[in-house]
Formats: structure tokens, sequence, C-alpha cells
């Protein structure tokens, strides 16, 4: 597998947050250093336009990479970094879903059902999560990433999975489509199947995804591509879908005064920016070579939290 200059600027850039992160001078406590209070919401900038490019053709959202990198990178509390998590994924969904949609890479009506489920549930697991101690939270964060990552590698090897036939719900809602598949050079079509076990996965989904501040897309195309069975593309952008119609939790976050907007308007501009890219991205990139970068970045971002919510680091 070969890497453009281009496609080498995600890693150099977080590698480069990484490196003032972790900068004695730039503690959490306000003490002095070389860098002036205006540069974090820069590096968000710059960070969350780099992670919209990524997190689209992934299929992950915005919020799954911004909370485990923001939150253990940036000297921001946890609290704070959960709700930005919520409006970032809403963010990069909202400029994503009408590319997708137009190119029969996101479905509407797989997505209406699931929303629904996901966004209730959501509300559930937001007022939980903002209850739980921060340290609490950041141990539960790490384990649930390090599961996303098994989670994703899974998943790399069903591109088309195959579904003999739909089950019953699949076929009275009408869960199916097609769409051109630019790479294979011919139209895909698909449906769905196991759709009651898919429904109750995704209020699970929505429970863990208000409690961390993530959004849903960490597990939705794990979810849509290995339970249901739909395409791995269709999976990704349906997922971009769900999550820009099923942000609920942020209204609890913003009702508990976890939103600052020096946090949240550079993230979710960056966000929605590079999402924008990141559609023309997902139609032409290999989804083996995303699924790599991010499952590497994942990984990293989990032990990191995990390692802080069990004190030793």
């Amino acid at each position: 597998m070969s890497f453009s200059p281009g496609s080498l600027r995600a890693p150099a850039l977080l590698v480069g947050v990484a490196a003032l992160a972790c900068c004695p001078a730039l503690a959490a406590d306000g003490s002095a250093g070389p860098i002036p209070w205006w540069a974090w919401p820069a590096l968000l900038f710059a960070a969350c336009f780099v992670l919209g490019i990524v997190a689209v053709p992934a299929g992950v959202g915005g919020g799954v990479l911004f909370v485990p990198i923001v939150g253990g990178l940036f000297p921001f509390h946890l609290d704070f970094v959960r709700g930005a998590g919520l409006m970032v994924a809403l963010a990069s969904a909202l400029a994503a879903s009408p590319g997708l949609l137009q190119v029969g890479l996101a479905s509407l009506r797989l997505a209406l059902p699931l929303s629904l489920l996901v966004g209730i549930s959501q509300i559930a697991g937001a007022v939980a999560g903002l209850t739980l101690p921060a340290a609490v939270v950041q141990t539960m964060l790490g384990l649930s990433i390090l599961g996303i990552v098994v989670l994703m590698w899974k998943a790399k090897t069903a591109e088309l999975p195959a579904v003999e036939k739909p089950d019953a719900i699949a076929t009275a809602l009408r869960l199916n489509g097609v769409y051109y598949d630019i790479a294979r050079a011919r139209p895909v079509e698909w449906t769905v199947h196991r759709t009651p076990t898919g429904f109750v996965t995704f209020v699970f989904i929505g429970l863990l995804a208000g409690m961390f501040g993530l959004g849903a897309g960490w597990a939705n195309v794990p979810a849509l591509n290995l339970m249901m069975g739909a395409p791995l593309k269709v999976a990704a952008g349906t997922s971009s879908l769900i999550l820009a119609m099923s942000s609920s939790a942020a209204w609890v976050y913003i009702n508990q005064g976890a939103m600052i907007p020096i946090i949240v308007v550079p993230s979710v501009i960056g966000m929605m920016l590079g999402a924008m890219v990141g559609v023309r991205l997902l139609r032409v990139v290999s989804a083996a070579t995303l699924r790599r970068l991010v499952t590497t970045v994942l990984l990293i971002a989990g032990v990191r939290a995990l390692v802080h919510g069990l004190g030793t680091f």
C-alpha cells in the first residue's frame, strides 16, 4: 500500500498536536507557556478539519475521534469535551448527509427508524454520563474505544455482505436500495436482514453514545454492516445520516452548561469543512486504507483514555 504526501497530513497533524499537548509548559492549570491561549482554538480547528475528512469515509462520525483525541491531548475537562463531541458529530453529519443522499450512499428509509431509537436512548445515556466521576467515564471510554477498534477491525472483511433474503420487517419497510460503486464500475443492489436484532442493538448504541458524548457513528457501521448486512459504503453513509437526526443528547449537555463556545465553535467549523471533503473521498478511496488509519488512531486514543482514567499517566 502506497501513501501520497497528502495522505500523511492527518497522522502528522495528530502527532504535532500530541507533542504540543505533552509540553509541560501547557499544563491544564493555566500556567504560562510559549503558546498563547488562542493557539488551542486554532489547533482544534486544524485537527477537526482533518478528522472530518477521515470520519465521513470511515463512517464513524466526528465524535468518536474527537472525544478521545481532544480529551487526551488538549487541556480541557472531559465534560466539556463530551458536550463538544456531540455537537461535532452533529455538524459533520449535517455537512455530509446531503451529498451522501444525492449519490445513493445513504438510505433515508433505513436511517429513520434507527434514528428514532438512538435519539430516545441517547437522552438517558447523557443524564447518566453527567452524574459519573470523570475518572470513571475516562476508564469506561477507554474500554469502549478499544472495543470499537475490535469491531472495526472485524468489519474490514465485509465490504459487500451476502444477504440471501430480507426479513419481514425489512421487506415491509422497504429497507433496500442501489448505488453506483465507482471503484467497481458497476451498480450495487443491497438489502438488509436481522432487523429486530438491529433495532435492539441501536437502543444500546444510543445509551453509550449519550454517556460518552461520542455520537453514535462509532458502532453504527459495524451494526449496519456486520449485523444487518448493509454494504460497507452504505453503512458508512447511512451512519452519518443517523447522526444528523439523532443527536438529542446534546441538549442535555447544553442544559447542564457543558458547552463552551471557545471549544465548540472552532471544532464544529473545522469538522463541517472537513466532512465536505470527506464526502468526495468516500466515493473513490479504498475502504481498507481508511479503516487502517482510523483504527490506528482509535487504538492510541483508547489506550490513552484508559490510562488517564486509571490514574497511571
